[in-house]
């Protein structure tokens, strides 16, 4: 079975997303802003949600057409065949999104969208009331400039939610975009991580099931494992293909740094429900204490900053700090994420790379220094 799938993802892990992707043998990869788009089969469905580190959800398109009033968003609704995803006891809610389009109302769209599905469903089943005690089937609406898309949500919570981090600190950082700035570092199975302010660990612990092909998912549930039209064997034969790519990555160790125990103690619960704490080290000291223990590492950390925690004053300084104690030295690279426009100055130096980026809502840049 062929059938056609959307990955949401960060603005600027696009590439990320279309590369793990086409990795996994999905098929027509193609990133647009914020998603991208691929296809596979029932395997490929479980497979994404599994392994995908970079992809906020597993969407599965039941359409898309063209629509520039109710009348033809009901009518391109009610087209679809939403039975072959929908069952006659399903629970099937509507919630989305439109942007740059003719139908701007988003609560108008939801009922529109949710009166076609049952007129739909009332002539297939041949009945006039749904109960929908079965199985969640979210569906999903994104309108785009008057293109709509029509997608059911397989994944439930989004995929950032691993499950090792049930508590966080005040800020924390999302476990995806986490595990892209790893992968934007280059981060390999023998090099040495260095966070020196890691908060509850995330970078730490994505920095480890990355260099150790461990699978994001393999933890957790997800909303399609409910679904009685997909075969239950998928989900085990998709999580033992994924044990079957994990490697010991023994040439690899993590270190982090917090000046707050109470992260720190985070960390340490995190990492061990990630099962890598045998590849975290973790010390309670501040960014002014910084001394690499290995003569090569790779730097990565998301400092706090005025949008977040501290004010614009005490991160400005912090950046000051950073410069300090992240010299150009050969077998070193340098990877942080800030909103600060002033950064390179108050570092002291320009990025040799940079990167736009999202943390929540605030736009940051990820500054590389690997001369």
């Amino acid at each position: 079975m062929n059938i056609q799938f959307a990955a949401p993802c960060l603005f600027g892990l696009e590439s990320l997303v279309a590369e793990e992707l086409r990795e996994m043998e999905a098929q027509n990869v193609r990133a647009e802003n914020g998603r991208v788009f691929f296809e596979g089969d029932e395997n490929m469905l479980a497979r994404a949600n599994i392994c995908s580190r970079y992809s906020e959800r597993i969407l599965l398109e039941l359409g898309h057409f063209e629509a520039h009033t109710f009348e033809e968003l009901f009518q391109g609704v009610k087209n679809l065949p939403l039975e072959n995803w929908i069952g006659v006891y399903d629970a099937f809610p509507v919630k989305g999104h439109s942007l740059k389009s003719d139908l701007f109302s988003v609560s108008d769209c939801q009922a529109i969208i949710k009166k076609a599905a049952v007129e739909r469903l009332k002539s297939v089943y041949n009945i006039s009331w749904f109960e929908e005690t079965g199985a969640k089937h979210q569906l999903i609406f994104s309108i785009m400039n008057n293109m709509v898309h029509l997608f059911i949500d397989t994944s439930g919570e989004p995929l950032h939610k691993r499950g090792y981090r049930p508590e966080a600190n005040a800020a924390p950082l999302r476990e995806t975009l986490a595990a892209a700035l790893c992968a934007f570092s280059r981060l390999r199975p023998y090099h040495t991580l260095y966070d020196p302010t890691c908060g509850s660990g995330t970078i730490l612990i994505e920095g480890a099931m990355l260099a150790n092909h461990i699978a994001p998912g393999l933890k957790r549930h997800f909303a399609a494992e409910r679904f009685e039209q997909l075969p239950e064997r998928i989900w085990e034969e998709e999580k033992e293909r994924a044990k079957s790519l994990e490697i010991e990555a023994n040439g690899f160790m993590a270190y982090g740094s917090d000046i707050s125990k109470a992260a720190l103690r985070l960390s340490r619960e995190n990492a061990i429900r990630a099962g890598v704490s045998d590849k975290i080290v973790l010390t309670h000291w501040d960014l002014a204490h910084f001394r690499p223990e290995t003569e090569r590492g790779t730097v990565i950390c998301n400092p706090p900053y005025g949008e977040r925690m501290q004010d614009r004053q005490e991160a400005a300084k912090l950046i000051e700090l950073m410069g300090k104690m992240f010299p150009q030295k050969r077998g070193f690279s340098y990877s942080i994420i800030s909103p600060e426009e002033t950064f390179e100055e108050l570092f002291g130096r320009k990025a040799d790379k940079r990167r736009k980026l999202y943390n929540g809502m605030i736009k940051c840049q990820l500054y590389m220094y690997f001369k």
